[in-house]
């Protein structure tokens, strides 16, 4: 069943809203958006290459990841992502998915009928032009996760990806970049970095023993230096866009 519901689809609105400032016209085109809501456990597929796509997926709570899969099972994660995040805007004009997408954790998505978002923009042209700088801000990521899985040191690779993690849960509004959790796993984080999980965790032993960052149980993260972690990590954040 379909529903509007301005609240559920507020981080959306948040997130367009950054890429390109919403007018209460487009806002109220935002909250009139058609959508069902569904709760959905970690590890769970929402989007499987080669299926055919009628719904755009926007992730409400929890992580999920985009990833391609080899012939023989090897997975590489290609992008992690936090609510807000429209997990497959490419779908407004690709009809076939050309990657998998799965929940990282437990999580809610609201699913909006493709013809409904596509609409949406035609009728505004704020929200046609966040939509596409959405789709080149993925466009831009990507290509930084080329450059960091294909020329930087495995620890220094690591770094970024935490790097960026941290910036863009940031622009979510999801808290500092000096202290979180993280939702994925080491496995995750070597299938996103190129590495095996060992490797994982001998480059964040290395990163605790240079005193970039420190680990507080499983997956706490503390940052004590903030810029001395992002020049360590060969990371600068214009690529996210997130000032856009």
């Amino acid at each position: 069943m379909l529903t509007t519901d301005t609240d559920r689809l507020s981080g959306l609105t948040r997130k367009l809203d950054r890429l390109s400032p919403l007018a209460a016209t487009d806002r109220e085109i935002i909250s009139r958006l058609p959508s069902r809501m569904q709760e959905v456990r970690s590890q769970k597929w929402i989007i499987r290459e080669g299926g055919a796509i009628t719904e755009c997926c926007i992730l409400l709570q929890g992580f999920a990841c985009r990833q391609k899969l080899t012939n023989n099972g090897g997975r590489q994660i290609v992008s992690f992502h936090m609510p807000g995040d429209i997990l497959d805007v490419q779908h407004l004009w690709f009809a076939v998915a050309d990657h998998n997408v799965e929940m990282v954790t437990n999580g809610l998505l609201a699913f909006i009928p493709v013809e409904e978002l596509r609409e949406a923009s035609l009728r505004s042209p704020t929200i046609a032009q966040a939509l596409w700088r959405d789709a080149l801000t993925d466009a831009s990521i990507f290509r930084e996760w080329v450059l960091n899985v294909g020329r930087r040191d495995a620890t220094t690779r690591v770094a970024h990806m935490l790097c960026e993690f941290a910036a863009r849960r940031e622009a979510a509004g999801l808290g500092s970049p000096e202290s979180f959790e993280l939702p994925m796993t080491q496995q995750d984080i070597a299938d996103a970095t190129g590495l095996t999980s060992v490797h994982v965790n001998r480059t964040l032993r290395s990163l605790e023993s240079a005193q970039i960052l420190r680990r507080e149980g499983a997956r706490e993260i503390r940052i004590a230096d903030w810029p001395k972690m992002q020049r360590y990590a060969d990371f600068s954040p214009e690529y996210l866009h997130i000032a856009a």
